[in-house]
């Protein structure tokens, strides 16, 4: 998508956060929650905008020292396989690079084949299994990281 805005996530993107992820995640985040997780000195929350300004992708991470942990990604249903996650992710890894940050780290249901070979295409490898990590449905999720240095 040429005409996507890549930004930091603000608080008049919550309402269209908060609506992608009841559409995209079975125990969604609420306002309050995305809220806290905008960017700041512990955190990169960054929003794909489309020409008129709705939100239809964001990621978020947690910075610990020189640690980033990836919180959500999401895009909208309607909205994907279009390169919005792609551009995410790499905006995300570059905004990493520039914090030098030695890794990034994710947690990824086993079944979601698109958003592990997603993450797979930036770099990301297969690093150890979380057991009965998600809830409905219960399933083991897949650590990914990205080592940067």
């Amino acid at each position: 998508m040429t005409d996507l805005v890549i930004t930091d996530a603000e608080g008049r993107h919550v309402p269209d956060i908060e609506r992608l992820e009841k559409l995209c995640f079975s125990m969604p985040w609420t306002a309050a929650q995305i809220q806290s997780q905008l960017s700041d000195e512990s955190h990169i929350f960054i929003a794909a905008l489309s020409p008129d300004g709705r939100v239809l992708g964001y990621v978020g991470a947690m910075l610990a020292a020189d640690e980033g942990y990836i919180s959500n990604v999401a895009v909208d249903p309607e909205h994907r396989r279009q390169g919005i996650g792609g551009a995410l992710i790499a905006e995300l890894v570059r905004r990493a690079q520039e914090r030098s940050l030695v890794f990034l780290t994710l947690e990824a249901r086993e079944s979601n084949a698109p958003a592990r070979a997603l993450y797979a295409q930036h770099g990301f490898s297969d690093v150890g299994v979380r057991k009965n990590y998600y809830e409905k449905p219960r399933e083991d999720a897949i650590l990914m990281t990205l080592f940067l240095k």
